[in-house]
């Protein structure tokens, strides 16, 4: 995550201590594009959820498009790392992507589910026009994809997953899968995660 670069002007300025904590300010402003999307939160929305005066913000970023980009590194990143964080409790690859989609599912419960996925929610609102968030779902889908597909082949090699599984193709089905669970947890509809997850982990037999 390109988070320094994301920095305050006056963190780049010899002597003038940063007045707030980038994180935390960015982590709040995570919580309204979730909840309210990127055109119906205001400046005036960021700057009382971030908890921060309106010249703090214009100091340290240009505008609402460029806090919108840090929040969605900064939830991306966040996002990742809870992924891998659940895959690890696995023995093996199975294990691992069970652990995977059973993550998706707590995370498209109640009030989590609620904000929604900001990934999931720039796709639909902002990607057909807006070039810079586009790149950044495509490359956050893909990486999502990726990792599947890689618990899938190190699945195979230690043997818990079938070598005739399609790893690529079923990454893809899997990650369609996911990012659905975010869409009907976001209409706030029922998710049965073992039941669900129960079904999806057929794809690996």
């Amino acid at each position: 995550m390109q988070k320094t670069a994301r920095r305050s002007q006056s963190a780049r300025r010899p002597g003038r201590p940063r007045e707030f904590d980038m994180d935390t300010a960015l982590d709040r402003a995570v919580r309204v594009f979730r909840e309210r999307g990127y055109h119906a939160t205001s400046i005036g929305d960021l700057t009382a959820a971030m908890r921060l005066a309106t010249g703090s913000v214009y100091k340290a970023f240009r505008d609402k498009h460029a806090v919108f980009l840090a929040a969605f590194e900064r939830y991306t990143a966040l996002r990742q790392e809870q992924t891998r964080s659940a895959a690890a409790r696995g023995a093996n690859g199975r294990e691992q992507i069970r652990n995977v989609l059973l993550s998706y599912v707590e995370h498209s419960h109640g009030i989590e589910g609620r904000r929604g996925c900001l990934v999931v929610g720039s796709a639909v609102e902002l990607s057909a026009h807006d070039a810079m968030v586009a790149a950044r779902v495509s490359t956050q889908l893909a990486t999502n994809e990726d990792f599947i597909a890689g618990l899938i082949r190190a699945g195979q090699a230690d043997g818990s997953i079938p070598r005739h599984v399609a790893a690529d193709d079923t990454a893809r089905l899997m990650l369609c899968i996911t990012q659905g669970m975010r869409v009907v947890g976001k209409a706030r509809l029922p998710l049965d995660g073992e039941r669900l997850v129960g079904v999806a982990m057929k794809l690996l037999a």
